[in-house]
C-alpha cells in the first residue's frame, strides 16, 4: 500500500498552464486532469526520475485527477521483469499509487502497427532502405535539407515491405519506416524521422511475436492519446520533439482529445551520475555492490542507506519545477533527510570505535539501570531502560593522553565529564599494550551525581559523552558512506566518470558496540546514534551479526536558501 505522506505541491508554471486548460473555455474545461509516469523498464529508478515521478503523480493529486503508470517497453534489448517490479515497489514506497491504471506500451503494439499502416496509406510514411551511416550522411545541416531516395516509394510497395518486415523476412537494419514530414525543417526531429525499426530480440512480455518495434517518438504520443492523458509532462530534452508529438496524434484516427505536452528541466545533482548506462556500468563492473548499493542514487539504494519517502518528496518539492536546467547540491538532499530524521528518529547510544572505560571506584559485580528519553521532539514516545555497570565502552576519540588546547573530554586529571544520563566521571589514567596503544581508560565516578547532576550543583566543565554498557552491549558492523564521486561534476564532458570515483566512499567499522536491543531491528527503522549521525539496519543484518548504515551525518554546514 502507498504511504500517506501529505506533502502538498506548490504552484508552478505547469500548474499555471493546467489552470488555463481547465478553466471555462479552456481546451480541457470540465475534464479530469490525467497524467502519466512512463519509465522504461531497463534499470532501476533513481533520484532524477523521482522529480518526474513527483510532478506526474503530485500534479494528479493536486487537481484530484488520475495518473497512470506505464512501462515504456518498446526497446526489448535491455528490458526485464525485474525492473518492472522494482519500479512499482519504489513508487509505492514513495507514497504514490496508480490504482488500476497500470499499462505497458506493448499493450498497444497491434494498434500502433495499424496506425503506421494508416500513415502509409495516407502517403505520410514510407519504408526506407538507408543504412544508419547513410541516414546520418543524408540528414543535411542547418542550410542543407535532408535527402531520402526512398521518399517517393509507391504506397503499395511500402505496405508490402512493412508487412514483410513484421513477418520477419529481413535482418536488423535492413529497413526502417519513416514518417513523411519535411526534409527541410529547421527542427531535425521533423526531417522524416524513423518511426519503426527491425529488432529480432525477444520481448519480456511479447516473446518473439514481434520483430519490429515502434520508436519512442511515435509510440509515446499514441499511448498518451489512447489512455486519455490530458497533460503529458516530460523533461526538457523533449521540447524539440513536441512538434513531432503533435504531428503523430494529429495524423492518425484516434477518436480522443489530443494531449498537451509540457516540458520541465531535469534534476541535476552534484557528485553523482544519473545516466542508466553509467549506473549499469558501475554495477556490472563491480564498482558498487549492486543497484541498491547505498552509495547509488537509485531509490532502492537511497532506501537501503536510510532515506525516507518524506525526505525525498520534500526535496523534490522544495527544489521546485523550472524551465532552466540547474544543478542542486547533494548536501541539500542530505539536509532534507536530516530535517526529517531529527524529528522522527529514536535516539540510541552506539560506540563506533570502542575503547574500554573502567570506573575503578564503582563496586565490582554491581549494575543498575537508567531511563533515557527516546526522542526529545516527541515526549509521547517515552523512555527506554539502559544498563550501567563498572565497565563501559566509549569512543576512542573521547580520550587523549595528552590533550590539545580546549579539549574538554577525557584525559588524565582532566575536567569532570558527564556520562549521558548516568554519572559524572573524571579520568585518572589509562592502560596501554606493548605497542603503546591505549586499551583501557581509567576513571572515577561521583556516586552523588546520578543522572549527571552533581548534588552540590557545581559547574561541570567537561563534555557529555555517550557510552554503552560492556556487559550488555551488542556487537555490530557499521558502514559509513560518503559521496560515490569525489569530483562534483563526474558527468561533465570530457571526463571519465570512473576516474572520478571516491576511493573513500565506504568505511566499514567491524567492531562497533550498540545498546542492547538494537540487534533485532526492522530495516524500515531509523535511529539517531547520539553524537554520530542517523543510521538504519542494512538488509545484510542478522540477529547474530547486526549491520547498520549511516544515512547521513549529524550536522553539516549546509544552509538552505
Amino acid at each position: 500500500m502507498a504511504e500517506e505522506l501529505n506533502v502538498p505541491m506548490s504552484q508552478n508554471f505547469i500548474h499555471d498552464f493546467i489552470d488555463e486548460d481547465i478553466a471555462q473555455g479552456g481546451q480541457y474545461a470540465g475534464m479530469t486532469v490525467h497524467t502519466r509516469f512512463p519509465p522504461e523498464p531497463n534499470g532501476y529508478l533513481h533520484i532524477g526520475h523521482c522529480k518526474a515521478l513527483t510532478i506526474d503523480f503530485g500534479t494528479a493529486e493536486k487537481y484530484g485527477g488520475l495518473c497512470n503508470l506505464r512501462m515504456d517497453d518498446t526497446n526489448p534489448s535491455k528490458e526485464d521483469v525485474e525492473y518492472v517490479e522494482a519500479i512499482k515497489e519504489d513508487i509505492h514506497w514513495l507514497g504514490f499509487d496508480w490504482g488500476d491504471r497500470f499499462y505497458y506500451a506493448s499493450d498497444y503494439f497491434e494498434q500502433m502497427y495499424g496506425f503506421a499502416v494508416e500513415l502509409i496509406k495516407k502517403g505520410l510514411a514510407y519504408v526506407c532502405e538507408l543504412t544508419p551511416e547513410e541516414f546520418k550522411e543524408y540528414r543535411g545541416d542547418t542550410t542543407t535539407p535532408a535527402r531520402s531516395p526512398w521518399r517517393d516509394r509507391p504506397i503499395e510497395e511500402s505496405l508490402d515491405l512493412f508487412q514483410r518486415m513484421r513477418n520477419g523476412e529481413f535482418p536488423n537494419g535492413k529497413y526502417t519506416l519513416r514518417a513523411k514530414i519535411d526534409l527541410a525543417s529547421g527542427n531535425f526531429n521533423m526531417r522524416d524521422p524513423a518511426i519503426y525499426r527491425i529488432n529480432h530480440t525477444s520481448h519480456h512480455r511479447q516473446g518473439d511475436k514481434w520483430c519490429i518495434y515502434p520508436m519512442y517518438d511515435f509510440a509515446h504520443p499514441l499511448e498518451d492519446a489512447l489512455e486519455g492523458i490530458t497533460h503529458s509532462l516530460c523533461s526538457l530534452e523533449f521540447e524539440d520533439h513536441r512538434p513531432l508529438y503533435d504531428w503523430v496524434v494529429s495524423n492518425v484516427s484516434i477518436p480522443y482529445h489530443k494531449p498537451r505536452q509540457i516540458e520541465f528541466a531535469r534534476l541535476g545533482i552534484d557528485h553523482t551520475v544519473m545516466s542508466k548506462r553509467k549506473l549499469r556500468r558501475l554495477v556490472e563492473e563491480g564498482y558498487v555492490s549492486g543497484w541498491d548499493d547505498p552509495r547509488m542514487p537509485t531509490l532502492c539504494g537511497l532506501r537501503r542507506r536510510g532515506y525516507t519517502p518524506k525526505a525525498i518528496r520534500n526535496f523534490c518539492e522544495r527544489i521546485g519545477v523550472a524551465k532552466n536546467t540547474n544543478t542542486i547540491e547533494y548536501a541539500f538532499l542530505e539536509y532534507c533527510l536530516r530535517e526529517d530524521l531529527n524529528e522522527s528518529a529514536r535516539r540510541v547510544m552506539a560506540v563506533l570505535r570502542p575503547v574500554k572505560l573502567t570506573i575503578t571506584n564503582y563496586p565490582e559485580g554491581q549494575s543498575e539501570t537508567f531511563e533515557v528519553e527516546n526522542n526529545p521532539n516527541r515526549p509521547e514516545e517515552g523512555t527506554r531502560t539502559v544498563a550501567f555497570s563498572r565497565t563501559l565502552w566509549v569512543e576512542a576519540d573521547d580520550f587523549l593522553e595528552v590533550p590539545v588546547p580546549k579539549y574538554k573530554r577525557l584525559y588524565p586529571d582532566g575536567p569532570e565529564c558527564r556520562l549521558k544520563g548516568a554519572y559524572l566521571i573524571r579520568c585518572t589514567g589509562c592502560v596501554k599494550d606493548g605497542q603503546g596503544n591505549v586499551t583501557e581508560i581509567l576513571a572515577e565516578y561521583d556516586p552523588d551525581s546520578k543522572g549527571g547532576n552533581p548534588a552540590d550543583g557545581r559547574k561541570v566543565k567537561g563534555a557529555t559523552i555517550h557510552w554503552v554498557d560492556a556487559a550488555t552491549a551488542v556487537d555490530a558492523e557499521v558502514r559509513l558512506y560518503e559521496n560515490l564521486f569525489s569530483d562534483p561534476e563526474p558527468d561533465a564532458a570530457g571526463k571519465d566518470f570512473i576516474q572520478c570515483l571516491n576511493p573513500n566512499s565506504l568505511e566499514v567499522l567491524p567492531h562497533a558496540k550498540l545498546e542492547a536491543g538494537l540487534g533485532h531491528c526492522d530495516t524500515a527503522e531509523r535511529f539517531q546514534f547520539l553524537r554520530q549521525g542517523y543510521f538504519c539496519p542494512d538488509k545484510d543484518s542478522t540477529p547474530e551479526h547486526p549491520v547498520f548504515n549511516r544515512a547521513v551525518s549529524l550536522k553539516d554546514g549546509f544552509k538552505p536558501q
